[in-house]
């Protein structure tokens, strides 16, 4: 019986399709600069085709050397025409036309090795790298050394030095778990360096909002602890004080909403009865942090941005260290009073929790309440939690930040406990 020979006409087509899709833009470039360059929309299905080609004949002979053979004639080729066209023009010494011919063939030999949607993913990279040359090298003119020294040792103490550490507790009460703990130095660190490139890509303003915002759905203190500290090194910039305090209060408005989704997760009773006082604070933060957002804009747009202070990346491991340790010494304190005093001042322990964080007493308070506790003590102890956590936030500003955020950030607690404690009394 003869055997039908299967022929992978979608995966040519694919192939066809990159060498096309990176073809046309090398062809725009070449009207657009002039320059006859090498290749164009033809040469490029043409690559593609052959890398197709040579891909399906070493599949069909099982030899691996009829592709490889076939790469390296392909690449003398590149290169030929390479060392040709840098004859006719000696300042041509760009590389990028030839090493996105390497790529298309190599990408048609993967479609017809069987991952189509890898070398359609690859394609789309290679197209959009090449089309966006501009801005690329725009950004890249925004980094200066400081910069790269901070992205290394953030990466370095990423995925060196945290796979290196235990992920369990070291301590005899099981409070300490470095891998976690220098996940918090990370965590504080990153979000320096994240929202100082999205000041320098947005402006101080929306950069210094969008920072606070998106940080809060990871962590309000670290927002809270990287803002206090920005404000000293901007005081002296018009508007630096709204723009910093109005993140700080989006964030802290993030953290109501997050324990309000984590209670309604775990324990419904529990969210029925969090509801008011958590999104009366969270409203409040939203107001103030909005009316403080204008105040922004109105300065911005009347011309008074132009600070004397440059923007400085803010990024150290040093200060986060400290951080960290300050957060083990609380995880200590709280660790104690739970094995000392099991059962009772649930409150007490909820403060303390709160002074770090409210996520893991809000899921302590719903696991109480799902086993019979009362639903009322535990929403209390969540509240008493969040409003320990607001008061150290606010106290990190206080100690740390500049005196315009120091009053602002004193008014926007003053407002937010207020209308939190008269819900609270209202609803519980």
């Amino acid at each position: 019986m003869p055997v039908v020979m299967t022929i992978p006409l979608q995966e040519f087509g694919v192939a066809l399709a990159i060498g096309a899709l990176v073809g046309i833009e090398r062809e725009k470039k070449k009207s657009d600069s002039g320059d006859p360059g090498f290749g164009g929309i033809r040469t490029f299905m043409l690559l593609a085709e052959a890398g197709a080609i040579s891909a399906w004949l070493s599949d069909r002979t099982s030899s691996p050397w009829v592709f490889a053979v076939s790469a390296l004639c392909m690449t003398f080729l590149v290169i030929a025409g390479y060392y040709f066209h840098v004859s006719r023009q000696p300042l041509a010494h760009g590389l990028t036309t030839e090493v996105a011919a390497i790529i298309v063939f190599l990408l048609g030999g993967v479609a017809l090795y069987g991952q189509s949607k890898l070398a359609v993913i690859l394609g789309i990279v290679t197209s959009a790298t090449l089309a966006f040359k501009d801005p690329i090298h725009a950004m890249v003119a925004k980094i200066d050394r400081d910069d790269i020294y901070a992205g290394t040792k953030l990466l370095i103490a990423t995925f060196i030095v945290l796979p290196l550490l235990p992920d369990r507790a070291v301590d005899p009460w099981g409070a300490i778990n470095p891998y976690k703990i220098w996940w918090l130095v990370i965590l504080i660190s990153g979000l320096s360096l994240v929202g100082y490139v999205a000041t320098r890509w947005l402006g101080r303003e929306r950069g210094t909002t969008l920072t606070g915002l998106f940080g809060g759905l990871v962590s309000s203190t670290v927002v809270s602890l990287t803002f206090a500290k920005r404000s000293r090194e901007e005081q002296t910039r018009p508007g630096s004080a709204d723009a910093l305090a109005a993140g700080i209060l989006l964030a802290w408005t993030v953290m109501y909403a997050r324990v309000l989704v984590m209670a309604a997760i775990v324990y419904q009773p529990l969210f029925q009865a969090l509801v008011i006082p958590m999104s009366a604070m969270g409203l409040a933060c939203l107001a103030l942090g909005a009316v403080l957002y204008l105040r922004t804009r109105s300065i911005t747009s009347s011309g008074g941005s132009a600070g004397t202070v440059p923007l400085k990346n803010p990024f150290s491991l040093t200060v986060a260290c400290k951080f960290a340790a300050f957060f083990v010494l609380v995880l200590l304190v709280v660790k104690w009073v739970q094995a000392h005093a099991p059962g009772r001042g649930v409150y007490g322990v909820a403060a303390l929790a709160g002074l770090t964080d409210v996520d893991a007493i809000t899921l302590s308070m719903a696991g109480l309440a799902r086993t019979g506790s009362p639903v009322t003590m535990a929403a209390v102890a969540v509240a008493v939690a969040t409003i320990s956590n607001t008061l150290t936030k606010c106290g990190l500003v206080l100690a740390l930040g500049s005196s315009p955020l120091k009053v602002r950030m004193s008014l926007g607690t003053l407002v937010v406990l207020v209308v939190g404690a008269a819900s609270l009394f209202v609803h519980l």
